[in-house]
């Protein structure tokens, strides 16, 4: 390691308050798959005390981040009220907002917007027209970037190296017939979006559901969001694909446009 890199951080180390980073990889542990902690069960896979853990879990109940119930804790409405805030401040949310309504008007479909966080997607904008198809998606939810086509969309440049990097080795969990097995078959699925401009699938992540995506840059060219459209299989016209695509392309390179021009600088 060089000398600049031990200085940045050993900086980064002085400015870290170890309690409030520890209170934070708690409120982690709380996700879909496994909503409501005890106490002990924290402990153990924390790694610490059973009295520090206990006294984080008071506070951040206090404080409304917590809700428990006998020995078990969920999540608080607090956490939400920060979710909705971030997304109330987002400069990228603020803007999708009309072009996804656009697309959702001139399609008759759910349009979404998605970031990419880790291997995961997570939605941040999305319109649904009345009386349409709706999906098990919403605003907060979050999904495997390699299984849902708005993944593939932010994850379009990278190369083999990122992508092993990123996924930590080879294999990839399965959520349907149209999952890739491993890195090297998501990377082909990525080559082909890269080549055309956009990514589909049919029944990718959710059974019954086709979905187009393209690619949202930032001034330098970046990808920072994934563009999307999703229509239940029953509704699918062969002869409007077409349209489709372009329509979603479309909206991908407007919102991109105003991106540029309203937030040149603009960092996720």
């Amino acid at each position: 390691m060089s000398d600049t890199s031990e200085t940045l951080s050993n900086d980064n180390d002085r400015y870290t308050v170890p309690a409030l980073e520890r209170g934070l990889r708690l409120l982690a542990c709380f996700t879909p798959s496994q909503p409501v902690w005890s106490a002990p069960d924290l402990a153990r896979t924390l790694a610490l005390p059973r009295s520090t853990v206990f006294r984080m879990l008071t506070t951040l109940e206090g404080m409304g981040y917590l809700q428990r119930s006998g020995t078990e804790y969920r999540l608080g409405l607090a956490v939400l009220r920060l979710g909705y805030d971030y997304l109330s401040t987002q400069p990228l949310a603020q803007l999708a907002e009309p072009v996804l309504q656009s697309l959702c008007d001139r399609l008759g479909f759910t349009t979404n917007l998605a970031l990419l966080d880790g291997t995961s997607v997570v939605y941040v904008a999305r319109i649904a027209p009345a009386g349409a198809f709706q999906g098990a998606v919403r605003v907060g939810s979050r999904l495997p970037a390699h299984a849902t086509v708005l993944g593939r969309a932010l994850l379009q440049d990278m190369d083999a190296d990122q992508l092993r990097q990123l996924f930590g080795g080879s294999e990839l969990p399965q959520f349907s017939e149209s999952t890739p097995r491993d890195v090297q078959q998501l990377q082909q699925l990525l080559l082909q979006d890269r080549e055309r401009g956009y990514a589909m699938g049919e029944g990718f992540y959710e059974p019954g559901v086709s979905s187009i995506a393209a690619p949202v840059r930032d001034a330098q060219g970046r990808i920072i969001a994934g563009l999307g459209m999703a229509v239940a299989f029953t509704e699918i016209a062969p002869g409007r694909m077409a349209h489709w695509v372009e329509q979603v392309r479309e909206a991908a390179v407007e919102l991109t446009g105003h991106l540029r021009t309203q937030h040149p600088g603009f960092l996720r």
